[in-house]
């Protein structure tokens, strides 16, 4: 059977979820030899509170680049989760920040309230809030492997900053793990 997986990263345009995006993209890509097919929103709502990517993963060829009925969807704002979680299918995921998200729907896919944000300020820099996403997501997804992610992340981050970002991931996949 075809394996085929949905992915909606979405929230604040004050975090970059788009880097996490690229890095998950090139895990799967480069790492992990599956098709991907990335979508970035550069339209007006970049700068608001429901900035989105998607990807799309495949192990064979893709004919629908865009995300439809996405298995994973993440949320930072509510916003976000107002705008895009009717798109998330009946055994897909919410992941949604625990703080800034007040209202969740209700729907057969499972919602989980991850300290994303919190997180991130722990850490002391609310901006890696996106590598703590990436840890989730890698926790929670069955289309990658952590090492992979892991590796291309290492790969891409500013020289120096390394364990930073290491724990940031560290936290977001430890977190996702106690919830599951």
């Amino acid at each position: 059977m075809a394996f085929y997986y949905q992915i909606r990263l979405s929230g604040g345009a004050e975090i970059d979820l788009h880097l996490a995006s690229k890095i998950l993209a090139e895990a799967l890509a480069v790492y992990e030899d599956k098709n991907v097919v990335q979508h970035i929103s550069y339209g007006p709502e970049a700068r608001g509170a429901a900035v989105r990517t998607d990807l799309v993963v495949s192990d064979q060829e893709i004919y629908r680049p865009k995300a439809q009925e996405v298995d994973l969807l993440v949320a930072l704002s509510q916003e976000a989760v107002d705008r895009y979680a009717g798109d998330v299918n009946d055994q897909g995921y919410l992941l949604v920040d625990g703080t800034s998200v007040r209202r969740s729907p209700e729907g057969r896919f499972r919602v989980y309230k991850v300290p994303f944000l919190d997180g991130a300020r722990e850490l002391g820099d609310v901006r890696l809030a996106n590598i703590v996403v990436l840890g989730s997501v890698t926790a929670l997804s069955p289309a990658h492997n952590r090492r992979a992610v892991e590796d291309a992340l290492l790969a891409r981050v500013p020289p120096g900053t390394e364990e930073i970002h290491r724990a940031a991931f560290e936290l977001g996949f430890n977190k996702m793990k106690e919830m599951l």
